[in-house]
């Protein structure tokens, strides 16, 4: 996976993620800001201690070596280095629930597990699982490289199909005081429980089943289950069933400190078709100490702090998930692991509303499917959130400590905060995602990357903010109240902002497109509307802005206009025009009057920047806004008015066939040079004993005139006489 805390700025980033080959040349990628990246590098978590950190330190030399072109020779030393690891590993064994049960089942020929482990409930290891014994673990380490992480890989089949054998259950009635549970298989409960809670004390490799069937718990001090040992523990929601646990209380059981309804040490699933209705008047909903994993039934879960919570991990598969949370909606972390405290989410539908983070994540959130509506502290015109002690309350919409991405999947945030949010990168592959924040539509620390997908921003601060914007796929529609866009990194962080697909619509009320680094235009549509005041641009950037292909529509204030620069391949015109109403739609037509760019503005503007294909030097075009028609000729160069961009001021596109629509300047003059020497007599002669730069002269005596009687120089003035004021009328 990729090191959370390596940056992604750096210029020679390892991406790591589980394959089963090595790297080729196809798989190296030059990103538009110039940023090498090696994107398959195999991977694996946390093999046998030591020898794991050798296995990563040999990949990464194999990557930087062999595939990135750097001393080849060295890549072969290096690829005999890894397959002695491969070989001591394979010898060890390694079983049980040490370092190697997390070991990723996709590598090749390692007797590794193939598709998803069918939990056999005869309390060994799972069937083809890697080393010898140990529990059914199925792959939790996980890479990114937009999103590695695979369903089948996530949940067995036991998992997904919440199946048992009524028959062969053990059954339970539920009447009076605690059900101890202490050895693995299946159990039918039912009935009514008060005062008490289920408790599970098995093996630690024992595999429980417990299937709810009419069940209802009300605890007034406790947990209604409480998992204190086994491998894994099934909830299974039997169908047609509707079940209820409650819990206002907890207390602390040989130093485990309780505070869920349901309250797990073990893996934790829940499965079935039924429905179940949880009720935290005190801490959490349901909670795992290890994975949390939901695969099917109805729930319905109210709690004082957080919803779902797994400290491993949070999987979601299927079933409909609806969340009441004082805190988080979905929360997992894991403070020992930084690779752990991930959320998956592959199909179901969740339905959250919280007053902290919808879904947050210690590492890695990545979204495949399913159906996630999330409220978060209010909705984004909520003021921010407090806690208790008046701290402010982070209240994203799903927010990752480490990359996020969403490669399909419906998706509907609400936020007072962010609406998508990592610390590290952002990536969208798929999906719609519709989002109304009181700050960021899409926010990463890093790197923000849009491959396709649909997405709507209707309310927001800043549109999509990243240190860098890479745009190349996809449907995106923003409102902002300041930047649509912002490139918003610093110093060496190499900010830019580049745009090579996708059809994108800005409306913006600060600047459209703000780069503090590079604007790189290389391909799709982009349409911008505003800003309407004259302190922003519809496009801004402090770096090289370039337009290489792809159609630009950018109508704003000419105040600060920008247009792009020289390095510019495809022609780009700005001009200025008269004040025109959001509706107005502007069109630029080639010399045949034929239509090229065709664009409804969607506020008031009296500045257009129009760029497109087919733009040719010595071509002449005219820009219909309304009514009005701007003749722009492109003498010898593809820019036409400059705005900002030259000589550190906008002139507002100013025509004139130079570079950027700068008028030519008097023979012998250079921007910034000496002024021209005027002429000889040209210059007015001074009164004698003055010289250019010296004193003024001194008046004559007397040629002063002089003050009223009682006035000084520089003193009050006369008080006028009393009446002599004119009276003004009412008003």
């Amino acid at each position: 996976m990729a090191d959370p805390r390596v940056r992604s700025g750096q210029r020679e980033e390892i991406r790591w993620t589980a394959s089963r080959s090595l790297m080729t040349e196809d798989d190296v990628d030059m990103n538009f800001c110039g940023e090498r990246v090696c994107r398959k590098m195999i991977c694996v978590r946390k093999i046998c201690g030591r020898m794991i950190r050798l296995w990563r330190i040999c990949a990464k030399r194999i990557c930087e070596w062999k595939i990135c072109g750097k001393q080849r020779g060295m890549a072969g030393l290096y690829s005999a280095v890894l397959a002695v690891c491969l070989l001591a590993v394979s010898l060890t064994g390694c079983g049980g629930r040490g370092d190697m049960e997390d070991v990723s089942e996709s590598l090749a020929g390692t007797g590794g597990r193939g598709s998803a482990a069918d939990d056999s409930g005869s309390g060994g290891s799972a069937a083809g699982s890697f080393g010898t014994g140990g529990s059914e673990k199925e792959q939790s380490a996980y890479t990114f490289a937009g999103g590695s992480m695979v369903a089948s890989e996530m949940f067995t089949e036991r998992d997904l199909s919440g199946a048992y054998d009524a028959a062969e259950a053990e059954k339970i009635t539920l009447s009076g005081g605690d059900v101890a549970i202490t050895k693995e298989g299946v159990y039918l409960l039912s009935g009514t429980l008060s005062e008490g809670m289920v408790i599970v004390d098995a093996g630690k490799d024992d595999k429980i089943q417990l299937v709810l069937d009419g069940v209802e718990i009300d605890n007034d001090a406790n947990a209604a289950i409480y998992v204190k040992e086994a491998d894994k523990v099934f909830v299974t929601l039997a169908d047609g069933s509707e079940n209820s646990l409650i819990s206002r209380g907890y207390t602390s059981i040989n130093d485990d400190h309780i505070d869920g309804v349901i309250f797990a040490k073990s893996d934790l699933v829940i499965n079935g078709t039924g429905s179940l209705i949880v009720n935290a008047a005190e801490g959490h909903g349901i909670v795992s100490r290890d994975d949390l994993k939901i695969t099917g039934g109805s729930l319905a879960v109210t709690a004082q702090r957080q919803g779902l919570s797994g400290r491993d991990s949070v999987r979601v598969g299927g079933g409909t998930v609806q969340i009441a949370s004082g805190k988080d909606g979905i929360h997992a972390e894991n403070s020992e692991d930084a690779e752990k405290g991930y959320v998956f989410i592959s199909d179901g539908t969740i339905r959250i509303s919280s007053q902290g983070d919808g879904i947050s994540a210690g590492s890695v959130v990545q979204v495949d499917g399913g159906t996630v509506d999330i409220t978060a502290g209010g909705g984004s015109g909520s003021r921010t959130v407090a806690d208790e002690n008046e701290d402010a309350v982070s209240a994203k919409g799903i927010k990752a400590a480490a990359e996020l991405a969403v490669n399909q999947g419906t998706l509907s945030i609400d936020s007072q905060d962010d609406a998508i949010h990592s610390n590290l990168g952002v990536v969208i592959n798929g999906g719609e995602l519709s989002l109304a924040t009181g700050d960021d539509g899409i926010h990463a620390d890093e790197m923000v990357t849009i491959t396709g997908g649909s997405i709507h921003i209707s309310d927001s601060y800043e549109g999509i903010e990243g240190n860098r914007v890479e745009i190349s796929g996809g449907s995106i529609r923003l409102y902002a109240a300041d930047d649509g866009i912002n490139g918003a990194g610093e110093g060496d962080s190499d900010p830019c902002i580049a745009i090579s697909g996708g059809v994108i619509y800005v409306r913006a009320d600060g600047d459209g497109l703000d780069s503090n680094g590079d604007l790189l235009v290389s391909g799709g549509e982009l349409y911008v509307s505003g800003p309407e005041n004259g302190a922003n641009g519809a496009l801004d950037y402090e770096g090289i802005g370039q337009i290489t292909g792809g159609t630009v529509v950018a109508a704003g204030n000419s105040g600060m206009a920008m247009n792009f620069g020289d390095t510019s391949t495809q022609g780009s015109i700005l001009v200025t025009t008269k004040d025109h109403a959001a509706g107005t739609v502007i069109t630029l037509r080639d010399s045949l009057g034929k239509e090229m760019i065709s664009y409804t503005a969607e506020c008031r503007f009296n500045s257009v920047v129009v760029s497109c294909p087919g733009l040719e030097l010595g071509g002449t075009y005219t820009i219909v806004s309304g009514e009005e028609r701007t003749e722009a000729v492109l003498g010898d160069s593809l820019i036409y008015g400059s705005g900002f961009n030259i000589g550190g001021f906008r002139n507002g596109g100013i025509p004139g066939g130079k570079p950027g629509g700068m008028p030519e300047l008097p023979e012998g003059v250079t921007p910034g040079g000496e002024p021209p020497k005027m002429p000889e007599g040209s210059m007015p002669e001074l009164p004698e004993g003055v010289t250019p730069g010296g004193e003024p002269p001194k008046m004559p005596e007397g040629s002063m005139p002089e003050l009223p009687e009682g006035v000084a120089p520089g003193g009050e003035p006369p008080k006028m006489p009393e009446g002599s004021m004119p009276e003004y009328p009412d008003v």
